[in-house]
């Protein structure tokens, strides 16, 4: 359509279908009966007709479209980091000297940074504290990048139609995540720009930690350390290997790129973190782009972790593992590892004797991550604290073991009443409360049905919200607990005295009281109390959650009823205290009287170990088997004493005794002992064969691109191969990218890493089904690229106006030159079309109303035929006959 021309258009064109009223207009013309001439009838039909066509245009939306060449302009300014203060003062007095031209077209401002701010009439000048207000009005990290792409994509969608569309983007070029040009090519909207100067302010970053993917353990490599300057300037530049200082040295830096080379070997670590840092420079603005740091994977001999709650106890099983050239690190549950990073050093974790209360939340996720997606291998043993004793019972590690932490009470072991008594004021509200009930339901749910439970809330009163009864009631008792709620005050007294009521009046031979508060209770004789109930031989444990609560009597309470106390910040942690308190209060979890194991299944991991033969074991934890996992060993009782099974990528492996001397002291001297450990890690840790595979993962604008070249040991090419990777981001979020085939034996994949911190990616190849290897890469993302030192991206610039039919360089009274474009002003016809309607009504009305006839004086021709009578003999009247017909 020709825009500089007139037109119309129809904007609801399916509402045509309403012109259908016409020939009913027709059809009623024919039956009326009104003797108006007919020539007045026919004008009549035809007023009416006139009526339903306007307004069903105007239903339609008819719209006159007349071309003008009247503009809109948006101005998108860059308002990222990299944009320096003299940058942005040039760009808001370009705007400013262009709108003076602006006459009588339209325009607005559009800001832009990480993402689009908000349309304005005006560029705003920045305030005094301009990172300040920026984190205020935009949110936190508003400037830390540029995305060019949503900022035309923002603007094009804002031109109103009915102007001549254009948009001017002033900004460095320097894009850090989209694709500009994409969104340009896409608009259909002139865009002209103006390239802004980056940065002048004196600057030093570090803009690389350049490592090999993988080295042998002991080979010497270099760590390369890229510092670029705007400037000359001397620096001292220090290098660490995890919390590690390797290298601190005084360097002089050069304007421009600065590469600097230190040889390092690494003899433990299977991943090695390298952070590199450029520090007492003489001038520097930004300080955030002085660090960066890289990965460098080692390979060796295989490494284990072992966490052991008395690490001297596990001297034996670690110098067993040395002899069969296996590195082991032995640790205190302190030193339970809190990042993946730290947990890819090794093949195997190993938890002995270590309970659930003395891990977080997060360790226990990390765990679990490095397992499902990592490959890596997961061992508990047993002991006093693990399994369903060290409240591991629905936590995050029981889901990954091939065991479960509940089992089957015998009806010898002797019975527990316990009293729980739980805070409930209204400090307790939200995820304390809920976590509470939580471990309560839990807590029954442990209990075998010959034992009894009651539980006691308190806030300003005290409340028996279930009376004690069998735990068999599961059902009844976990509804009545579902229902407390949060709210009043904390008077603790008195529920505790009521637990010991109820308890006194209990023929059970164990009773156990848990109590659980994070405040501090009105006073009380709590102590004389607690010792009462130790008379009685009722034991109590305490729960503090946090440290506002009175820790020192809760202690205090715990130690003179002879339980535990415990002392946790995160309520997520209340479930397995009180999974931990259960058990060890029911005294039926351990079986400690001696067996010899039994092979329930054979394996070729121990095909040259003679197990019908081994020694004695002198207790184990009981546990009940998971449906799909592999029981090996057992005890004579039928109990599980080894079992494994897969889990996600990687193996876990339940051993419900230990590998120490209380429990295994006649396997300490046993010949098969240290054969017996080796195979059985060797069979659970991560499996990491990398021959013939290269991988290499780059990384630049918040994308990474891996890629991975793999031959056979004939070094053919491996072609057609199922490949996979896993990825975890900093936060152990997880996602899996299938990786394509784009040439022979080279596989390559891309994903975004748009957060900051170690990516951990596990990498599995498989052809027919099988897997060929499966190795774990990784990288890390420092600071962003908006804090980079970059000249002006011109050449995207220049893209972007050439392929948009915009201006490069544009000057200020460019932005309203007159153009030759036009475009269409839409005009909604409907007002007139309605009141022409009412126009044409009125006239109508008043045809139907007045004889026409009359008035000029024309004469109606009368019927020759003789008139109708009445049933009266008198004649009809004209009216009456009228009546009969239908008239419009």
């Amino acid at each position: 359509m020709d825009e500089s021309a007139f037109a119309i258009e129809l904007t609801h064109p399916l509402r045509l279908v309403c012109l259908a009223a016409l020939p009913v207009l027709v059809y009623y013309f024919y039956r009326s009966l009104v003797d108006f001439p007919r020539w007045q009838r026919w004008i009549s039909l035809g007023m009416r007709a006139v009526i339903v066509i306007l307004l069903v245009l105007a239903l339609a939306g008819l719209t006159l479209l007349r071309p003008t060449r009247e503009q809109f302009v948006i101005f998108a300014v860059d308002e990222s980091t990299s944009v320096g203060d003299e940058s942005a003062a040039a760009a808001r007095k370009f705007v400013e000297d262009a709108l003076t031209k602006a006459g009588g077209n339209r325009f607005a401002v559009l800001p832009f940074a990480k993402e689009p701010g908000k349309l304005a009439a005006a560029v705003a000048p920045p305030p005094p504290d301009a990172s300040a207000d920026q984190t205020a009005t935009t949110g936190r990290g508003y400037a830390d990048g540029t995305d060019i792409a949503a900022a035309l994509e923002a603007a094009i969608a804002s031109l109103p139609p009915g102007f001549v569309p254009s948009v001017v983007l002033l900004s460095d070029g320097n894009e850090t995540t989209g694709s500009a040009l994409r969104a340009a090519l896409q608009g259909g909207t002139p865009i002209s720009t103006l390239p802004l100067p980056t940065r002048i302010d004196p600057e030093v970053q570090v803009s690389a930690v350049n490592l090999p993917a993988q080295v042998r353990q002991g080979e010497p490599f270099y760590v390369e350390v890229v510092i670029d300057a705007n400037h000359d300037d001397e620096g001292v530049v220090t290098v660490y290997r995890g919390p590690h200082q390797v290298v601190s040295e005084k360097r002089a830096i050069k304007q421009g790129e600065n590469r600097f080379r230190f040889q390092q070997t690494v003899t433990s670590e299977r991943l090695a973190h390298y952070s590199a840092r450029v520090q007492s420079l003489a001038s520097d603005t930004l300080l955030d782009n002085n660090a960066d740091s890289g990965l460098v994977f080692t390979s060796g001999k295989p490494r284990v972790l072992i966490v052991e709650s008395d690490p001297k106890l596990l001297r034996e099983l670690t110098f067993a593992l040395e002899q069969e050239d296996i590195q082991v690190d032995l640790r205190p549950p302190t030193g339970m590892p809190e990042s993946l990073a730290d947990l890819q050093n090794y093949e195997l974790l190993i938890l002995s004797n270590v309970p659930a209360t003395a891990l977080t939340q997060r360790q226990m996720e990390v765990a679990r991550t490095y397992v499902q997606d990592l490959g890596g291998g997961f061992m508990m043993l047993g002991g006093e604290q693990s399994f369903g004793l060290g409240g591991y019972y629905k936590s995050v590690l029981e889901e990954i073991l091939p065991v479960r932490s509940d089992f089957e009470k015998e009806k010898e072991k002797p019975s527990l009443a316990m009293a729980l008594v739980i805070d409930k004021s209204g400090s307790m509200s939200g995820d304390k409360v809920e976590m509470a009930k939580s471990a309560a339901r839990s807590a029954v749910e442990l209990l075998g049905n010959s034992d009894q439970v009651g539980v006691i809330t308190f806030d300003g009163d005290t409340y028996v919200t279930s009376e004690m009864q069998s735990a068999s009631n599961k059902g009844r008792i976990s509804d009545e607990i579902s229902r407390i709620e949060a709210g009043g005050g904390t008077v603790m007294y008195p529920a505790m005295e009521r637990a010991y009521e109820m308890l006194v009046a209990t023929p059970a031979r164990l009773k156990h009281v848990i109590m659980l508060t994070d405040g501090i209770s009105s006073p009380g004789d709590f102590q004389g109390l607690a010792a009462t109930m130790q008379a009685a031989r009722i034991t109590v444990s305490t729960v503090a959650v946090g440290s506002d609560s009175d820790t020192d009597l809760l202690e205090e309470i715990a130690r003179t009823g002879q339980g535990r106390y415990y002392l946790t910040e995160d309520p997520a942690a209340i479930p397995q205290i009180f999974a931990k308190e259960t058990v060890t209060a029911s005294k039926s979890a351990i079986d400690e009287q001696p067996f010899v194991p039994q092979v329930v299944r054979t394996t070729q991991t121990f095909a040259d170990i003679d197990l019908e033969n081994a020694p004695f074991l002198l207790g184990y934890v009981m546990t009940r088997p998971k449906p799909t996992c592999e029981v090996i060993l057992a005890s004579e009782k039928g109990d599980p004493l080894l079992v494994w099974w897969r889990y996600g990528l990687g193996m876990t492996v339940a051993f419900t005794s230990d590998a120490k001397s209380r429990w295994a002291a006649e396997w300490v001297s046993w010949p098969g002992y240290s054969k017996f450990w080796a195979q059985l890690v060797r069979q659970t840790m991560r499996k990491s064969d990398a021959k013939g595979v290269a991988v290499d993962i780059v990384q630049r604008g918040g994308r990474a691109t891996l890629t991975l070249d793999a031959a056979d040991p004939a070094g053919r090419f491996i072609n057609g191969a199922q490949t996979q990777l896993t990825l975890i981001d900093p936060q152990l979020a997880t996602k899996s990218v299938p990786l394509a085939q784009t040439a022979p034996g080279r596989y390559v994949a891309q994903f975004d890493t748009p957060l900051s911190g170690p990516y951990h990616v596990e990498l599995t190849q498989k052809v027919g089904g099988q897997v060929l290897y499966q190795q774990s890469r990784g990288l890390t993302v420092g600071y962003s690229d908006e804090l980079r030192l970059r000249p002006a991206n011109e050449a995207l610039l220049k893209s972007i106006a050439e392929v948009s039919g915009g201006k490069y360089q544009p000057k200020p009274e460019d932005a309203f030159a007159p153009t030759t474009r036009t475009a269409q002003r839409p005009t909604p016809l409907w007002p007139w079309l309605v009141t022409a309607a009412a126009i044409v009504l009125v006239l109508d009305v008043a045809l139907r109303r007045i004889d026409l006839s009359l008035i000029f004086g024309r004469k109606r021709a009368v019927p020759t035929t003789a008139r109708p009578t009445s049933p009266a003999g008198g004649p009809v009247r004209a009216e009456s006959k009228r009546r009969k017909g239908v008239q419009i």
